[in-house]
C-alpha cells in the first residue's frame, strides 16, 4: 500500500491529532475554547486553523499546490504572527504533522519497509512547507512593525501640529 493511500485512509485521525497538537500551543483556556467548536463566526480562529490544516494536508498529498498552500498557510501564519508567538512557535505547527503521521502510521510503517522512503519524501515536503511558513511569518511581522512605525510617526506629527510646532503648508 502506498503512503498516500495510508494517509488518506487515516486522514480524519491525523487531522484531529494535528489540530489538537496545534491548539496545545495556546494557553489552556484558549485551547479549550478553540477545541469546543469550529464554526466560522462563533470561533473564527478555530475555524481558520481547522480548515487551513485540512487543506494543507490535502496539498501535501497532492504535491504542494502553490495556490492552495499559499492561501491556507497565509491565513494560519497571519493569525500566529499577530499573537504572542515567537517565530519558532508560530511555525512549529507544521513540524507537529510529522510526529502525528509517524504515531498514526506506526504499525503500517513497520510492516511495509518500502513506505519509509515515501515517508522521507513526505517529511521533506513538510519541511519545505515549514520554510515557506517562516517566510510568510517574517513578512507578516514586518508589515505589523511597518504599520506600528507609521502610526507612531503620524501620531507624533499630529501632536506637533496641535502644539503648533509644525505649520501645514497646504493652508
Amino acid at each position: 500500500m502506498k503512503l498516500n493511500n495510508l494517509l488518506l485512509e487515516k486522514k480524519s485521525a491525523i487531522l484531529k491529532k494535528w489540530f489538537d497538537a496545534v491548539v496545545e500551543s495556546y494557553p489552556n483556556e484558549t485551547s479549550a475554547l478553540l477545541k469546543k467548536q469550529k464554526a466560522q463566526f462563533t470561533n473564527p480562529v478555530g475555524y481558520t486553523l481547522s480548515e487551513g490544516l485540512e487543506h494543507l494536508f490535502d496539498s501535501l498529498l497532492q504535491g504542494m499546490l502553490p495556490d492552495t498552500v499559499a492561501r491556507f498557510l497565509d491565513s494560519i501564519v497571519r493569525l500566529r504572527a499577530i499573537q504572542e508567538f515567537t517565530p519558532s512557535e508560530a511555525v512549529m505547527f507544521i513540524f507537529r504533522l510529522k510526529k502525528v503521521v509517524r504515531q498514526e502510521l506506526g504499525n503500517e510503517l513497520l510492516q511495509q519497509l518500502g513506505i519509509i522512503e515515501e515517508l522521507s519524501t513526505f517529511e521533506s515536503a513538510v519541511d519545505d512547507l515549514a520554510l515557506y511558513a517562516f517566510d510568510l511569518y517574517v513578512q507578516c511581522r514586518e508589515k505589523i512593525f511597518e504599520l506600528k512605525a507609521n502610526e507612531a510617526k503620524n501620531a507624533t506629527f499630529r501632536l506637533l501640529q496641535q502644539a503648533r510646532l509644525i505649520v501645514d503648508n497646504q493652508e
